[in-house]
């Protein structure tokens, strides 16, 4: 389903974990500041309102949404880090640099969550407007970083249920 079909702020919360003693890291790209410092308010305000301790969120920036990999893989080595959050929008240009972007960002975020077994959270908005971007970071389609927030929420949970029942 499409976000223009869907609210990205409104998800199911039956059945959430404790997350009070988590610890998440929420990287945020410079680039595009306007649209990510909207969806970082969504992220965090999201993983307060469930039960996450302030000084449990940690924020990095990165300069734009493709060193969110590398920034990603840097806070998931870390022992006290539970789940990654990265942050971004790459809007559809003149030129094809927004396939390559998305492609390898969402590959690397992919990588560094398999490398490290911890949530690590493609929150990265594509669309192909300005006007889009914020429609999807607060707008009228909600909050792309709501969205990201319960994602890592609900995967460390899933993790947790998970490690309950076999070797983790």
């Amino acid at each position: 389903m499409s976000s223009a079909d869907k609210n990205l702020s409104v998800f199911k919360t039956d059945g959430l974990p404790d997350i009070s003693s988590r610890k998440f890291a929420i990287l945020v790209a410079e680039w595009n500041s306007e649209v990510t410092e909207k969806l970082f308010e969504g992220a965090y305000n999201t993983l307060i309102q469930y039960g996450a301790e302030a000084e449990n969120i940690e924020r990095g920036n990165v300069p734009g949404s493709f060193e969110l990999t590398t920034g990603s893989l840097w806070y998931a080595l870390r022992r006290d880090i539970d789940a990654v959050i990265a942050l971004g929008v790459v809007i559809q240009g003149e030129t094809k640099h927004n396939d390559y972007i998305n492609h390898a960002v969402a590959q690397g975020l992919t990588n560094v969550s398999l490398k490290t077994e911890k949530p690590v959270i493609f929150g990265v908005l594509t669309p192909n407007t300005m006007e889009q971007a914020l429609e999807r970071a607060g707008g009228i389609h909600g909050n792309k970083g709501d969205e990201a927030a319960m994602t890592a929420i609900k995967m460390l949970g899933l993790y947790s249920e998970v490690a309950r029942h076999g070797s983790h």
